[in-house]
């Protein structure tokens, strides 16, 4: 089995490098690949990210972009380091190939320049270029929900929706550096058009465990 996993940049440097979380996914990932799979981890950016588009100033240059990727790519060099491995940090698609040819695990970060993309579109071309059995995004809300459930108290969890329904949604979203809500509108577009079957989950890594292997679990289904 293949596994794509994005990792929200929010679960690996929530304000700090959360160092308790990263030794456990490592195991459980570890473990999981023991058992004969692959698993690809697109890191995210985090309050890093965040830190750094506050900080620089806006000029004919996309430095929000580009501060933004940066950060992707050495928040992936720090979970490759709870791997034991080192390798360079994977920029394109078949660089990400030739990774997992050679380890079973590949910590990765956003791919070349592309901008108004957050590492979740990344993550989505890993899933379609490889063909992925589960493309999973993990981050620090439960699943998708119809309203932001940190701000809205009766906003409603959605367990499943359709492919259309999902595009809808975030369609109404304006992309911008940094963005919270739990996809970007080029994975959206990219898995709705690839029919990508997608699922977001929180960081429980039970959770993640009993959606790997078919069991019963908590999160949202976008198919």
């Amino acid at each position: 089995m293949m596994v794509v996993i994005s990792l929200g940049g929010s679960l690996i440097v929530p304000d700090k490098i959360n160092v308790n979380y990263l030794r456990k996914f490592s195991t459980f990932v570890k473990n999981f690949v023991n058992n004969g799979n692959k698993v690809i981890v697109v890191c995210g950016g985090g309050s890093t990210a965040r830190k750094y588009i506050k900080g620089v100033k806006k000029s004919k240059y996309d430095f929000e972009s580009l501060v933004g990727i940066e950060s992707t790519k050495l928040n992936s060099a720090l979970v490759a380091s709870y791997f034991d491995s080192f390798n360079l940090v994977p920029d394109s698609l078949l660089e990400v190939k030739d990774n997992l040819l050679k380890n079973n695990i590949v910590c990765v970060g956003a791919l070349g320049f592309q901008p108004k993309m957050t590492s979740d579109g990344d993550a989505a071309q890993i899933a379609d270029y490889l063909k992925a059995n589960f493309f999973i995004n993990m981050t620090n809300v439960r699943g998708l929900y119809d309203k932001d459930p940190k701000r809205v108290k009766d906003a409603k969890f959605i367990n499943s929706i359709s492919f259309k329904d999902f595009l809808k949604m975030i369609s109404k979203i304006k992309y911008k550096p940094g963005q919270h809500f739990v996809f970007d509108q080029y994975a959206a577009n990219l898995v709705c058009k690839k029919k990508i079957k997608t699922i977001i989950l929180s960081n429980n890594l039970k959770n993640l465990d009993n959606c790997l292997n078919g069991m019963r679990f908590f999160g949202t289904t976008i198919k």
